[in-house]
């Protein structure tokens, strides 16, 4: 039990951290890890509470860099893509539709990474906060990956590394409550996730500073390199995890 506590602490250090570095991502790093260790229906509850906890955190620390108008649209027009990504969860096709959404992330990570893409957003625009806020219901209610439909938005309007790490937050923290609060009712967050979580507590805080502390240290312009490239593994992993389930 003292190994899975040490595990539990590495993988949340690990994971916080690319959170809190790019604003996104640990889910994906922390759920399958963890899951090696522990019970999926543990791993999950655990990685959203870490969840909000990083995103309240980031949001206190950097409320005055949030897009508050993107941040807010975003959130309202993921409501009405949750409940599409549960239908393609419950009746899709797993190795096709994840392996259509792993190509299909890793075909335009590669293109925003070395394509000439000069299109942008000065303002706000409703029918890409539209676009991008659905997709994001979408996949995270399929998935738990809202990431990559915000990070094509942020590019898009050309955000900050700073501003682009607080408005993610902005969007998470509302909806990693609301999974929360399912999680609750559906009995999920039970005293063995919560021991975990006190665990994973003195990995979590440092890994939110020092990932605070790298995000103001990156670079504006290649910012976006960074986090195409983080989508790049995530595009990849997920053809790979869906295949090796498949298989095994």
């Amino acid at each position: 039990m003292d190994l899975v506590f040490l595990y539990i602490f590495i993988i949340s250090f690990i994971a916080t951290l690319v959170r809190s570095t790019f604003g996104f991502g640990e889910s994906l790093v922390a759920v399958p890890l963890l899951s090696i260790f522990i019970p999926i229906g543990a791993a999950v509850p655990l990685s959203v509470l870490i969840s909000v906890l990083v995103a309240l955190v980031v949001v206190i620390q950097d409320h005055s860099k949030i897009q508050l108008n993107s941040a807010k649209w975003l959130i309202l027009f993921a409501i009405p893509g949750i409940p599409i990504g549960l239908l393609i969860l419950i009746y899709g096709n797993e190795l096709w539709v994840k392996t259509g959404l792993g190509a299909l992330i890793i075909l335009y990570s590669l293109y925003a990474m070395f394509g000439k893409n000069t299109f942008r957003l000065d303002t706000d625009s409703k029918l890409w906060l539209f676009i991008c806020g659905f997709l994001s219901g979408v996949l995270g209610g399929a998935y738990g990956v809202n990431g990559p439909p915000l990070v094509i938005y942020g590019n898009m309007r050309k955000w900050t590394a700073k501003d682009f790490r607080a408005t993610l937050q902005g969007y998470f923290l509302p909806a990693s409550l609301i999974g929360v609060t399912g999680y609750i009712f559906k009995g999920l967050i039970t005293a063995e996730v919560l021991k975990y979580f006190m665990v994973s507590l003195p990995a979590v805080f440092p890994a939110i500073f020092l990932g605070r502390y790298l995000n103001h240290k990156l670079n504006n312009a290649s910012f976006f390199k960074y986090v195409y490239g983080g989508l790049l593994l995530i595009g990849i992993f997920l053809i790979v995890f869906c295949i090796f389930n498949i298989k095994t």
